[in-house]
């Protein structure tokens, strides 16, 4: 089995070496320090105590790997918007190609029986690019639960967690979602299926949408914007806006608002990631995580004061610092066209 990793950072890193201690030809897509470490040293994860390097190809041309059975885009949603055409060279007849990114999919309503079936998302893939050069007949839902990160190019540090949901978009348990968990769970990563992926995309999403924008705006910790009252009640509010649209357009949720709220405050003292990425002047990933849920808001007809409020905030702040990526114009202008087989 022939598996890429399109975006070797944190996670991408971490699935490379479980992956490849699994017995998967991996190789990787990596950029600037990170892949020059990569290619002289191996790429180095470091597990509590353990110290686990592994050796693979890895380059930023995809050319070099040619087709794989698999590809795991392991990169920010914009990126990944970015980098759509560079995968192709990846992609053969049956390749699958793996969203394992926060926030909403591009492919969201991809086969959904409903009015809005196949509808494409502009905030998240605007022109189209992603659902016309991929194709969403490839995609397999992802959703990822560990915490890693770079130390260092080369090095990735596991902090905790290793498990992974998985779920194609029509609800099916197709042969290529069973051949890919089971050489997740062969290199010690936990799967989960999903009768459908969108409802755990949505568990995830429901804390990142209110707490990553109010910690990047704030500089708050998460057990304090889960505690104070009133960075609590515009989690909350934001969060019920959230659920309305969601279950608008057939999801469901397993967890209560209340509980999701005390789950996010008893992880502690953690900086978000969209705080951190703030912190170190990065661009952040707003639009996946609050601009895609604003706009299917508005597909549902559901006023969303609170998220509109937040989101009109974080874009400002992340405009005046340079931090905010926004897709080209005349991108967001293309009108929506059929989508196309691979």
């Amino acid at each position: 089995m022939k598996i890429c990793i399109y975006g070797a950072g944190a996670i991408g890193g971490f699935m490379a070496v479980m992956l490849k201690r699994g017995g998967v030809d991996v190789s990787l897509v990596a950029r600037g320090p990170h892949l020059k470490a990569i290619q002289e040293n191996g790429l180095k994860l470091l597990m509590g105590e353990e110290e686990i390097v592994e050796r693979m190809p890895a380059t930023n041309d995809p050319r070099e790997l040619g087709e794989q059975d698999y590809v795991i885009v392991a990169l920010k949603a914009h990126q990944a918007w970015e980098s759509a055409e560079n995968m192709v060279p990846l992609l053969g007849k049956d390749t699958a190609v793996v969203t394992a990114q926060n926030g909403v999919p591009w492919w969201y309503f991809y086969g959904l029986d409903a009015s809005l079936a196949d509808h494409r998302l502009q905030s998240v893939d605007p022109g189209n690019r992603q659902w016309n050069i991929i194709g969403p007949q490839r995609i397999i839902g992802a959703t990822v639960y560990p915490a890693t990160e770079i130390i260092e190019p080369g090095v990735v540090k596991h902090i905790y967690g290793n498990q992974f949901g998985l779920g194609e978009p029509d609800r099916s348990e197709s042969e290529r979602l069973r051949k890919l968990a089971a050489a997740l769970d062969a290199g010690g990563l936990k799967t989960r299926f999903y009768d459908d992926i969108r409802n755990d995309i949505w568990i995830k999403l429901w804390g990142n949408l209110c707490f990553n924008p109010i910690s990047a705006l704030t500089g708050a910790t998460l057990d304090v914007i889960a505690t104070e009252p009133g960075t609590r009640g515009l989690a909350r509010n934001m969060m019920i806006e959230a659920q309305a649209i969601a279950e608008k357009f057939g999801a469901t949720f397993r967890v209560d608002v209340e509980r999701r709220i005390n789950g996010a405050a008893g992880v502690g003292a953690h900086r978000t990631s969209m705080l951190q990425d703030v912190d170190k002047g990065r661009p952040i990933e707003l639009d996946a995580l609050l601009t895609a849920v604003q706009e299917m808001g508005r597909l549902a007809d559901i006023d969303t004061p609170f998220i509109d409020s937040v989101l009109a905030l974080a874009q400002q702040m992340a405009r005046v610092r340079g931090l905010y990526p926004t897709f080209p114009e005349t991108a967001q202008a293309t009108p929506a066209e059929p989508a196309t087989a691979s």
